[in-house]
């Protein structure tokens, strides 16, 4: 159940990321000749106006075939009124823009829907003291709840890790602990902790680690819209800087996932709710977005650099020389996601 759930997402995000295409293509008068759901042999095709619509057989991608482009083969143009070729170079960009941008979209909506189903977050409720600590010094123990900071209400975790952060000086911890309010005074000290890329910086912090309690929030209008904004910002952040660490080798390239990580993690997330689920599915749907952004010149953020070299230069690049990148791009793009199961099967295998 787990892999359909997997493949229905996986095929979704798809079809919304190609829908950007196809719709913004559309608008500019570009003929779509074939809008495909995965690669590989079509399963079930239907033709409505001039475009035919399939269902392929290899559900890991799929494409909107224009009149006049051929990713495999950029030099097959075509300059007809229709064709994608004879569309100024703003325009294909805007259409190249349409894909990503409809990912983070809908990675919006998602964050949105959650924000009117409850937001969960953790709550503010001491799981371990650490010893040697300011909250050890203190005598804040496993279970308090934290109420406010400096007289500042705090909901969740992340509310009491940021006021925690951004403090100078003592801090007064309004505190229940069973049926009693305690107000408890504490000074941070500067810390060495790991950040989720595992690198050590140095913050303040008093010691303390959160019991796994889950707080549900529940957001006004304007609040949901704002905190579906910040979400994808954040998320999209998440990602860039991830490909950052990544390149500087911070984080091991034998930690990268494929297409079986994302089956695994998608299974897990539909087996603990919808809630996960929407918060799984909106992540993934960013990083496509900003994946198809990178300058590789098989994916939309190369064709982007193509035409913003013909819009600066006023003309197109070589063909050859923008044949041979296509073709370095696509075996870069099939190296990376054979590595990356081969990874997935490692790990698998490895437990």
């Amino acid at each position: 159940m787990g892999l359909i759930v997997s493949l229905i997402i996986l095929s979704f995000l798809i079809f919304f990321h190609e829908l950007g295409h196809f719709t913004v293509a559309r608008l500019f008068g570009v003929k779509v000749e074939t809008f495909s759901i995965g690669f590989g042999k079509k399963l079930f095709c239907k033709k409505k106006g001039e475009t035919t619509y399939c269902l392929s057989a290899i559900p890991l991608g799929g494409y909107v075939q224009m009149k006049g482009q051929d990713d495999l083969n950029p030099l097959k143009a075509n300059h007809d009124k229709d064709s994608y070729n004879s569309k100024k170079p703003w325009q294909r960009i805007a259409i190249l823009l349409a894909g990503p941008f409809a990912n983070f979209l809908l990675a919006y909506i998602l964050y949105l829907l959650i924000a009117f189903m409850g937001v969960n977050e953790l709550a503010p409720v001491i799981g371990k003291v650490s010893p040697n600590s300011p909250a050890n010094a203190a005598k804040l123990q496993p279970k308090d709840e934290i109420l406010q900071i400096n007289g500042m209400d705090v909901k969740t975790w992340s509310d009491l890790s940021r006021y925690i952060k951004n403090s100078q000086g003592a801090l007064l911890f309004t505190v229940k602990r069973g049926n009693k309010i305690k107000n408890i005074k504490i000074i941070p000290k500067i810390s060495t902790l790991k950040n989720i890329f595992g690198e050590d910086i140095k913050k303040r912090a008093v010691g303390i680690m959160p019991s796994g309690d889950i707080v549900t929030l529940h957001l006004g209008l304007f609040e949901s819209f704002s905190y579906a904004y910040k979400k994808t910002i954040d998320s999209s952040y998440l990602i860039i800087k991830g490909l950052q660490k990544l390149i500087e080798g911070i984080i091991p390239i034998n930690q990268m996932g494929g297409v079986i990580s994302i089956v695994q993690v998608t299974s897990q997330a539909a087996s603990v709710g919808i809630t996960a689920l929407f918060g799984l599915t909106a992540l993934i749907s960013v990083n496509l977005g900003v994946l198809n952004l990178l300058p590789i010149p098989a994916l939309d953020g190369g064709h982007i650099i193509f035409n913003l070299y013909e819009m600066i230069f006023k003309r197109p690049p070589n063909e050859n020389i923008l044949y041979k990148l296509t073709i370095g791009g696509w075996i870069l793009l099939l190296s990376l996601m054979l590595f990356t199961i081969y990874n997935d099967i490692l790990r698998i295998a490895t437990g």
